[in-house]
């Protein structure tokens, strides 16, 4: 047989292929031709481009339609949980919305200069994201985003966006606790309240009221199960979700404490943590939660608030070194403090009487300690528990707990004049945010003018402080040849190629040793490296724009701090030198 003759195959003009495409797209029954459009294979400019091609298509990738929520939600699925569904959102706008607040979130964390390294904590220099003409959402999406980037790549991007959220969700929070005070005494909640400190103490976890109130609710729905193998006809049960319908009878009311207590600190194991009591994790409603321990007031927000979810009132009594709850076994508002049953849920809810408080403290106590206490005064009284732990070491972590607390003792009692006094000492201590120093201070003398001595001595060292930090801003002088400085190998315009992961830069700062602030040397795990920091560190220029900060040595995985640099030279000495010089001149500024 003869061999097959291959016959060529006319091409299509590529206007044809489209076309023929399109109109295949066009012929489908609209739900198919949503769901291709829906499709994760398609990007964003694809859809644009379909939308552009007949009045069909445009009409299926309508801005308020499925397929731009679709391309919504595949990019960026946890931001719809802003949004509700009966809204008509135009899916387009938010698209374009996110992706540019995406890009100057990228743009501000990549400006970011080497002075905000030595800072414990962002201070000032926030202007441009106080600013931001975009919902903040999207903006901490996107640092969200950085944050898990793969890896070791990116850490000097993860330790800038770290600080900018910490900062951001600390700003809204406040925010919130403010409209929180702002509520009616009787409509402020206990566990919100708890949730709103410990958010504000942990900024960058995953703490919100709904969250912890579900895992309240799955208590509470193991208290009823309890409590109906009991008393089925128990008025409790017949509450629905939601619903706080009080039980007048003392005798129903104790059955439900019994339950509580059976369910807690028998089945679930919730107990006081006398062993490590001066642990901060006691005071964060999440971790009691977590844990299954705490200290007495943080047990005690727990336990009143299942306690009203099932019917009984219980109050706080904010009683010295031990905080309790009262039940009235009396006429209700009785202002006999024998009239109250009082309640240990540090110690396993046991019900105590007067006198079994003061054996509890060792000392006797006037009847002003047994009334009840304000959702205002129990928050003092937790952020004061915080104050305290962060006063009891001098460490980075013990700082921000010092400064956070403050910050939430102030947000409530902003004219404190011990309270602010121990803010301003705390940043000059700290050496940081000076020109904020000055204004708490001049808020002092206008509040409490006999503080004059204390405030005219920080006042005068915080100008000092000033003044050095303004002559300090012309850049350091600093020579290879000298003998102080001859571990240094490498010198500023050389083309360097980092060893591990293979990108060119250019030298165009050294140190001796490494210059960044405590907090940055733990982040950077440089210690780890066998001379840690007394090594020389070196200011590069990138090829892609950025600037980082590298070791000497390279003896870990650590993409910064563990870096060798292995010289190149350039094919362009002008055009390097150019580069160095721009950015030193950047630098300055």
């Amino acid at each position: 047989m003869a061999a097959p003759v291959a016959v060529p195959c006319a091409q299509p003009e590529p206007e044809a292929e489209a076309e023929a495409g399109a109109m295949g797209l066009t012929a489908l029954p609209g739900e198919l031709l949503e769901l291709i459009l829906c499709s994760a294979a398609l990007g964003a400019a694809d859809i644009g481009r379909v939308s552009c091609t007949c009045r069909r298509l445009r009409d299926a990738c309508a801005p308020r339609g499925k397929v731009w929520r679709e391309r919504f939600r595949l990019r960026w699925p946890s931001l719809l949980k802003y949004y509700n569904q009966t809204d008509g959102v135009n899916w387009l706008e938010e698209y374009k919305a996110r992706r540019n607040a995406g890009l100057e979130a990228r743009r501000i964390v990549s400006s970011f200069s080497k002075r905000f390294f030595s800072e414990h904590v962002p201070c000032d220099g926030f202007s441009d994201i106080e600013t931001l003409g975009c919902p903040s959402h999207f903006f901490e999406d996107e640092l969200m985003s950085i944050l898990n980037m793969e890896g070791r790549k990116g850490l000097t991007w993860k330790y800038y966006a770290k600080k900018i959220l910490y900062f951001l969700r600390q700003q809204n929070i406040l925010k919130n606790l403010k409209e929180y005070l702002q509520q009616p005494v009787d409509q402020q909640s206990f566990l919100e309240g708890a949730v709103l400190i410990d958010q504000y103490c942990n900024p960058l976890s995953d703490i919100c009221l709904k969250g912890v109130q579900a895992q309240v609710d799955d208590i509470t729905d193991k208290v009823r199960k309890d409590l109906r193998t009991k008393n089925p006809r128990h008025p409790s049960l017949a509450s629905k979700a939601g619903e706080f319908l009080m039980i007048p009878e003392v005798e129903l009311q104790r059955q439900v404490l019994d339950a509580m207590n059976c369910v807690l600190y028998e089945q679930l194991k919730y107990k006081g943590n006398e062993m490590d009591y001066y642990n901060s994790l006691n005071s964060y409603i999440h971790q009691v939660l977590i844990r299954r321990t705490g200290i007495p007031i943080s047990l005690s927000i727990l336990y009143l608030t299942i306690a009203r979810q099932l019917g009984v009132r219980l109050e706080p009594v904010n009683f010295p070194s031990h905080f309790l709850l009262r039940w009235c076994q009396g006429k209700e508002g009785s202002t006999d403090i024998f009239d109250y049953t009082y309640i240990d849920a540090f110690g396993k809810g046991k019900q105590l009487a007067v006198k079994e408080c003061e054996y509890l403290i060792g000392h006797h106590v006037t009847e002003e300690f047994y009334g009840v206490v304000t959702s205002k005064e129990v928050l003092q009284r937790m952020v004061g528990n915080l104050l305290n732990l962060g006063k009891r070491e001098s460490t980075d972590q013990s700082y921000q707990l010092l400064r956070d607390s403050l910050d939430l003792y102030l947000a409530m009692y902003p004219d404190n004049v011990q309270h602010l006094m121990l803010q301003a000492r705390l940043y000059f201590h700290l050496g940081i945010w000076p020109e904020k120093v000055l204004d708490i201070l001049q808020h002092i003398q206008a509040l409490d003018p006999s503080q004059h001595g204390a405030v005219g001595y920080l006042v005068q060292h915080t100008l000092e402080h000033i003044e050095r930090r303004k002559e300090e801003v012309g850049p350091e002088v600093k020579h290879r040849s000298d003998e102080k400085h001859k571990d240094v190998c490498f010198s500023i315009g050389l083309i360097m190629k980092h060893k591990r992961y293979g990108y060119n830069c250019v030298i165009y700062g050294w140190d001796p040793t490494c210059m960044m602030g405590h907090e940055w040397i733990r982040n950077m795990n440089v210690h780890s490296l066998p001379h840690g920091p007394h090594q020389p560190f070196y200011n590069v220029l990138v090829e892609d724009g950025s600037c980082r900060y590298a070791a000497q040595e390279f003896t870990g995985t650590h993409y910064l701090a563990n870096t060798e640099l292995e010289m190149r030279y350039p094919e362009d000495l002008e055009l390097t030198c150019a580069a160095v010089q721009k950015n030193y001149s950047s630098s300055k500024e």
